[in-house]
């Protein structure tokens, strides 16, 4: 059984964190799952325990690190485990993306990286600490403290106030158009495309469809209620439509997905769900 704990960042990190996570579940040795991911956020997470991969080209499976690095996904990335496990990580808030990093995120869309390819020595030294941690609150403890000392290292604290507005439209009104929202955040529509391809890795268009998709995953699911449920459908033209986005962002139709086991992907979707009702 899959056990997920998910915890709020302090004050001071809430703008560049949007969540610390410890998923961890005791396995047969011989036992293996696969699922994918379809994470709206890169994120950082570090195996305590076990044997983790992703499928970084069909058919090629790979675990680079102990300490690994994901963007943020536009189609699904299929990842698998053997056996018992523990990670440890967190999810990068889009509109902190320049504080924490000195690429563009679109650099990283849909790949798996040991994260001292991205971090450097800092990742170690993170790496170490996770290790050596006795429990979430050390975990936890760890991690915003080399996240404090990576921002202070880049020295660019200030978060971008459009795309954190983007951030919750997405989450609130994803069938709103493009041109819309760059109305409502103050920008152009070229000024928008541009900054959020290297916050977000994704356009626009990409983000609010993503968001709409997960939105019906996660009633599915059951994390929202019959009502939500029926109001996420309702952001589809009809059943050809919500095939279609199944299709592109899971490799299912809507039915598949529903009678689907998907341990991975379940997890992801309610630590989604709690961040969305901190926010």
């Amino acid at each position: 059984m899959l056990l997920s704990r998910s915890y709020r960042p302090s004050s001071g990190l809430a703008p560049y964190v949007r969540r610390y996570y410890v998923f961890e579940a005791e396995l047969p040795g011989d036992m293996v799952i696969e699922d994918f991911l379809l994470a709206e956020t890169a994120f950082v997470r570090c195996l305590l325990k076990g044997e983790w991969q992703g499928e970084v080209a069909p058919g090629n499976w790979s675990r680079p690190d102990k300490m690994l690095f994901f963007g943020a996904n536009e189609k699904p990335f299929k990842v698998r485990v053997q056996g018992s496990f523990k990670v440890a990580g967190f999810a990068i808030r889009p509109s902190g993306w320049h504080s924490l990093f000195t690429c563009s995120h679109s650099d990283y869309t849909d790949k798996l990286l040991p994260f001292r390819s991205v971090w450097g020595t800092l990742a170690d030294k993170l790496q170490s600490e996770l290790m050596n941690a006795g429990t979430d609150e050390a975990l936890i403890a760890a991690m915003e403290a080399n996240i404090l000392e990576k921002i202070t290292e880049i020295g660019r604290p200030d978060t971008d106030p459009a795309i954190a507005q983007l951030e919750a439209i997405a989450r609130t009104d994803s069938t709103v158009r493009v041109e819309d929202v760059a109305t409502a955040v103050g920008l152009s529509v070229r000024q928008l495309e541009r900054r959020c391809r290297s916050a977000f890795g994704l356009t626009p268009k990409s983000v609010l469809r993503r968001s709409r998709f997960l939105d019906m995953a996660t009633a599915i699911r059951g994390f929202s209620s019959p009502t939500e449920r029926d109001l996420a459908e309702l952001r589809y033209f009809d059943q050809s439509h919500l095939n279609r986005e199944f299709r592109r962002f899971a490799r299912m139709t809507p039915k598949q997905f529903e009678n689907a086991v998907t341990p991975l992907q379940t997890a992801g979707l309610k630590l989604r769900q709690e961040s969305l009702f901190e926010d």
